[in-house]
């Protein structure tokens, strides 16, 4: 007797066509979730910035009320140090970065030891100033415009103006 019934091979494998299917749906659900990765880092890029940006301020309003003047806007030179040694700047730049990182007297002078009778105000950063995590790098421009609206140069450090008090990044 002969069987009507045909003997089918078992298939091994996937089809090509199943195969592409699979790889088309991982297209697309990584066209979905890799854009999302990248907001991300945006994000915490702006809030290194935000983070960065009010630390400093801070740092410079609390020179500002110890010392009725902002830093970097006079020189920090001639000092004499009981403790430590002078740590000299010039107005601007120099002087702003020397005044905020160690021990200052009331005349915006700086020393690299405190001295209760004569340095006691400081230090007001830890370390240098951070990199600007929108821009590229940690230096300063110290202007002295004395207009309230400071503008952008493309730096990619920060910007202050000594005479407003004004801190931005320069990206």
């Amino acid at each position: 007797m002969i069987s009507l019934q045909k003997h089918h091979a078992r298939q091994q494998g996937f089809t090509l066509v199943e195969l592409l299917i699979v790889v088309i749906i991982l297209a697309i659900l990584a066209a979905i979730i890799i854009p999302q990765f990248t907001a991300a880092t945006d994000d915490a890029e702006q809030a290194a910035y935000d983070t960065n940006l009010a630390n400093i301020r801070s740092a410079i309003d609390l020179y500002r009320q110890q010392h009725n003047d902002y830093p970097g806007a006079v020189a920090s030179t001639g000092a004499t140090c009981v403790n430590g040694a002078a740590v000299a700047g010039t107005v601007g730049a120099a002087s702003f970065i020397t005044q905020l990182r160690n021990y200052t007297n009331s005349d915006g002078l700086a020393c690299t030891g405190t001295d209760p009778n004569q340095f006691r105000y400081g230090p007001y950063l830890k370390d240098d100033l951070p990199v600007n995590p929108l821009g590229t790098n940690n230096t300063v421009v110290v202007v002295t415009a004395g207009v309230l609206g400071l503008t952008s140069q493309g730096t990619g450090g920060w910007r202050f103006d000594s005479v407003t008090g004004e801190f931005i990044g320069d990206q």
